[in-house]
């Protein structure tokens, strides 16, 4: 089993929250944790080291545990929307949750233990169906919050290769709804710095169109599919040069064997006529 596997419900991975780029970070260093273990429970603790952190996202040690302490309180207080959260009740219309329950700090090995909040666990836990699984070094590099939020939903969409949604839906899910009113400030801000890094880092390959509803930009059809491999010929072994012969015979045998008075070619005689070599 990969031990950096993301595995979400596809409800929290369609689900409305804003996380910071390091808050995100160590709620999906955590879930790669849950996916190992068996029967989580609400009192479990997903331990995440300054070591292990720095080192799945290529920064320098240097205050990451400090870094983390800092992060984790915040992410203490933020909150998820999962909307239709059970398809057996149609009434649920929407649940709000935290991420974490508690958070213990081992300053001296720095490392911070988290649980999650009751209400998330299911939905890193009970999938059967409707789950979207990735691997975390899909998105390490990435460094802006929309493009590891869009990976996710690309993902999720599967094999699926194009698919549209309104602007409005899309700020939704980011929770960015009373931002970027302009579409130029939208993509310029949101849109192509996640596009061009999950072309860069990831493994799918994307773009996208619009399409106007009247003279207005109202929806983005995305096309996406997973990158190719590059081919690359076999490289042909470098043919190691001969060593010298004379009359059949290496010359490096010769000069081992030969007598002192013989020439190159009587020597080689000899030694051919003794089977020495």
């Amino acid at each position: 089993m990969s031990k950096d596997l993301i595995v979400k419900s596809n409800h929290l991975i369609e689900a409305s929250y804003y996380l910071t780029l390091n808050e995100q970070r160590v709620i999906l260093l955590a879930i790669t944790q849950v996916y190992r273990k068996e029967n989580i429970q609400m009192t479990d603790l997903f331990k995440i080291s300054a070591q292990d952190f720095a080192k799945q996202f290529d920064l320098s040690l240097d205050g990451v545990y400090q870094e983390l302490v800092k992060v984790t309180d915040k992410l203490y207080e933020r909150s998820i929307i999962i909307n239709q959260p059970d398809p057996n009740n149609p009434k649920l219309q929407k649940t709000k949750t935290r991420w974490i329950s508690s958070i213990s700090y081992m300053p001296d090995d720095g490392i911070l233990l988290l649980s999650f909040a009751q209400a998330v666990i299911p939905y890193l836990t009970l999938l059967q169906r409707e789950f979207t699984q990735y691997k975390l070094a899909a998105i390490s590099q990435m460094t802006s919050i929309y493009a590891i939020r869009l990976y996710e939903l690309l993902k999720q969409w599967g094999n699926i290769a194009k698919r549209e949604v309104s602007i409005e839906w899309l700020k939704k899910q980011f929770e960015i709804d009373d931002k970027y009113d302009t579409l130029f400030n939208f993509k310029a801000r949101v849109l192509t710095p996640a596009i061009t890094q999950i072309n860069k880092h990831s493994d799918l390959q994307v773009s996208y169109t619009q399409r106007k509803t009247g003279r207005v930009v109202t929806h983005f059809t995305f096309d996406f599919s997973p990158k190719l491999a590059i081919e690359t010929k076999p490289k042909t072994p470098k043919k190691r040069p001969q060593s010298e012969t004379i009359n059949g015979v290496l010359k490096a045998d010769i000069e081992r064997l030969a007598r002192a008075g013989e020439s190159y070619e009587q020597a080689a005689e000899r030694i051919k006529k003794q089977g020495l070599v």
